[in-house]
């Protein structure tokens, strides 16, 4: 059922993308020598439809055309001119001038993604081997896993090939992925999953609000306005609600039992908040590829790896508890 459930979601996020497209300008699309440099090249190679220069059969596979082929070589030539020149180096269509490595656009960000995805997959396998079925925490720490793995497939998809259709998917499932770390957050700490008919009916309005929030956010993004101040905003506001929680929950259960792993969601999100710092220090990228966005990315997969050990450490103490109460 969780394995149908994520198909679903994967399937969705696709056919919701598909349908809007995206006009991004920034300092170097407005350069009048970029501009006559793509016109100069789009009339010498890409007349009615075929280009001079062979496009490698990879590049064809990730939709290079000849178009595309002469946006990326005009953005390294006025990059290079602007170098030499002791000029800044500025951003096209949004983003750096990156140096692809078959065919990806960005190749550290989608290694990095790839790592995160690795990291929540190693963590699914010792959930499912070490967490008895019956455990009642285990079917959302599962559906926490495909979260985390749908969000890093479709962050590399994106930082592959930078559309209007792959950036929204990254968004949307990056969203999806936060919000579903808030709403298991307090079912968790404060055991939402016992009880009797009361707590069932709580669990089922957090259930229904969460679900709310994330279509009033898509529906926002998609319909109204796609804002990336806002998209940013909301998410870090739902990570440090979650961060709070889970801190909370630390010093609780830390001056409670003295037990040092009980302090580890504390650890995982300071780290967390320290890696995002790097998505403010935005600058051009170290050798055309390592930029700070990319870092940030990195900065998540220790984390990653600690929140799972975290996880079924304290499944298995709740479990050991329960046992000696009975």
């Amino acid at each position: 059922m969780i394995l149908r459930q994520s198909r679903v979601l994967l399937l969705g996020l696709l056919l919701l993308c598909l349908s809007t497209a995206r006009v991004s300008a920034s300092t170097g699309d407005k350069l009048l020598e970029f501009q006559n440099c793509v016109e100069i090249c789009r009339q010498e190679n890409c007349q009615n439809g075929k280009s001079a220069t062979p496009i490698p059969l990879l590049h064809k596979l990730l939709l290079w055309d000849c178009t595309a082929e002469c946006d990326y070589t005009c953005q390294h030539i006025i990059t290079d001119r602007r170098v030499a020149a002791g000029e800044d180096i500025v951003q096209f269509h949004g983003k750096w001038p990156f140096y692809r490595f078959l065919g990806m656009q960005e190749p550290f960000s989608v290694f990095f993604s790839l790592l995160n995805f690795l990291a929540h997959q190693n963590g699914l396998s010792k959930l499912t081997e070490n967490i008895p079925a019956t455990y009642p925490l285990r079917k959302y720490y599962i559906m926490f896993s495909y979260f985390g793995m749908a969000s890093w497939v479709f962050s590399m998809i994106f930082h592959t090939r930078d559309f209007a259709a792959t950036e929204q998917m990254d968004y949307f499932a990056a969203g999806a992925s936060i919000l579903y770390g808030f709403y298991y957050s307090p079912i968790r700490i404060f055991r939402m999953d016992h009880g009797g008919k009361r707590a069932k009916s709580v669990l089922r309005a957090w259930t229904g609000l969460c679900i709310g929030m994330y279509a009033a956010h898509v529906t926002y993004l998609k319909w109204y306005a796609w804002d990336y101040t806002y998209n940013m905003t909301a998410n870090v506001v739902i990570g440090v609600l979650q961060n709070s929680l889970w801190t909370w929950f630390s010093i609780r259960n830390y001056l409670k039992s003295g037990r040092l792993w009980t302090t580890w969601p504390g650890l995982v999100f300071a780290w967390i908040m320290l890696a995002m710092s790097f998505e403010l220090l935005d600058f051009p990228p170290s050798w055309g590829c390592l930029d700070a966005h990319s870092l940030w990315h990195l900065g998540t997969v220790g984390p990653t790896m600690i929140w799972y050990n975290f996880l079924l450490k304290d499944a298995q103490d709740d479990m050991a508890g329960t046992r000696l109460k009975a």
